[in-house]
């Protein structure tokens, strides 16, 4: 067990919102922190997903309405922990990050605690998808004060809370519709680098691994700030 972990910390789900993530699972689960209740969300997979997940010892919840703010929205509500993270299925961000956020909700040294994508090498992050988030997060900057610089792939707060800012975004637009109505509720965000990495292999991005998929990504944002 992490010993970095407190009983308090231990009390948090983690929500990984998955559709055909089959592959990269086995990944994922590798550095799940001891004592964290996994619940993976899946999304209308077709690869066997909801089977590898639960052979991994994850909580298995289906949501069939397409879209990563549907899946996150479901897992959300099945959770029963005080606190809550989310991250994504595809391998590219490490769960051994978690410790530290959840040390910061945890002793409320901040409403949320958010990772910073740091690339680990080039190519992992496509040129299109990292100037879309700068621009976005720059947005978040001047109008909300949160001194961030990425869109909270990684996250931890406390779950009552985060049902209270009533987000109803159920596409890509979900992180920053979070955002803003996380500053418009008043919470403080602690932000901290996280290590990024490519995806697992035989899986592709829902998002940036093609200009089209950045493109209906800006379509749900747009609808967020409209």
């Amino acid at each position: 067990m992490d010993d970095r972990l407190v009983p308090e910390q231990l009390a948090c789900t983690v929500v990984i919102p998955c559709r055909d993530e089959a592959l990269a699972l086995p990944t994922v689960f590798r550095t799940i922190p001891d004592g964290m209740n996994v619940i993976v969300v899946d999304n209308g997979s077709t690869d066997g997903t909801a089977d590898v997940a639960r052979s991994l010892g994850a909580e298995v919840v289906y949501e069939d309405v397409a879209g990563y703010g549907a899946a996150v929205h479901a897992g959300i509500l099945a959770a029963t922990a005080p606190l809550v993270a989310v991250l994504d299925g595809d391998g590219s961000m490490d769960p051994a990050d978690l410790p530290e956020l959840v040390s910061v909700v945890s002793r409320r040294t901040a409403t949320m605690a958010i990772g910073r994508r740091r690339p680990e090498g080039k190519g992992v992050w496509p040129w299109h998808a990292r100037a879309g988030t700068a621009v976005l997060a720059w947005w978040i900057r001047r109008s909300s004060g949160f001194g961030v610089h990425d869109l909270a792939p990684m996250r931890v707060c406390r779950r009552d809370d985060l049902l209270a800012l009533d987000i109803t975004d159920r596409r890509f637009g979900y992180p920053l519709e979070l955002m803003i109505k996380a500053s418009r509720a008043g919470w403080t965000v602690h932000e901290r680098d996280i290590v990024y990495r490519s995806r697992a292999r035989g899986t592709k991005s829902k998002v940036s691994g093609t200009l089209l998929g950045t493109w209906r990504t800006i379509v749900d944002f747009a609808g967020v700030l409209t």
